[in-house]
């Protein structure tokens, strides 16, 4: 009898493993960027055209920066792409143009919010926007300065970059709009 409990606790727990395990795969695969969903169709032809930028000038970097329109079978796609390049491998962001359209109004609401959270004099603040794809651009203040910062991608290291002048990021932001919008002519 304590052998039959056994067997049947031992086959109890492991098909409630395998169900967490199958849960937590579903999860993972259903998590798909924009610039995934759109590149990765199946059964069409996908074509990457690339027209690139000025690098975008950090404190500490250089990134690369282009729009890259992907075109499949039916429609076309415009994404701003953001390139750093890592010790061991790159970070790219890529921004598609509605994303971009709200990360401009985004910042110009972060930069009127600047000044009144230095004037705070917190010990620390942290005020940034988020794309649903995981694009973060915001602000961080201590010790009565603030930081400005991009993170390229939701996960991974070295994807965060540091701003000196945000009106400069601004602009590369504009001027990726801008270029998108002459691109769909």
């Amino acid at each position: 009898m304590k052998k039959t409990l056994f067997i049947l606790f031992l086959l109890t727990l492991g098909c409630t493993f395998t169900l967490f395990a199958q849960d937590a795969k579903k999860e993972a695969e259903t998590v798909k960027t924009k610039m995934d969903a759109f590149s990765s169709k199946t059964g069409t032809i996908t074509k990457f055209i690339d027209t690139k930028l000025p690098n975008l000038k950090t404190s500490y970097s250089s990134p690369e920066t282009r729009i890259r329109k992907i075109s499949n079978t039916n429609t076309s796609a415009y994404f701003y792409q953001i390139e750093k390049e890592g010790k061991y491998s790159n970070t790219t962001a890529s921004i598609e143009y509605s994303d971009l359209l709200e990360v401009i109004k985004a910042l110009s609401v972060l930069k009127v919010d600047e000044s009144k959270d230095i004037a705070l004099n917190p010990d620390y603040l942290e005020n940034k926007f988020i794309t649903v794809d995981g694009f973060q651009i915001g602000y961080y203040v201590s010790k009565g300065k603030s930081t400005w910062y991009i993170k390229l991608e939701k996960y991974g290291s070295d994807n965060t970059v540091f701003i000196n002048d945000v009106n400069i990021v601004e602009a590369a932001f504009t001027e990726a709009k801008n270029k998108i919008e002459e691109l769909k002519k």
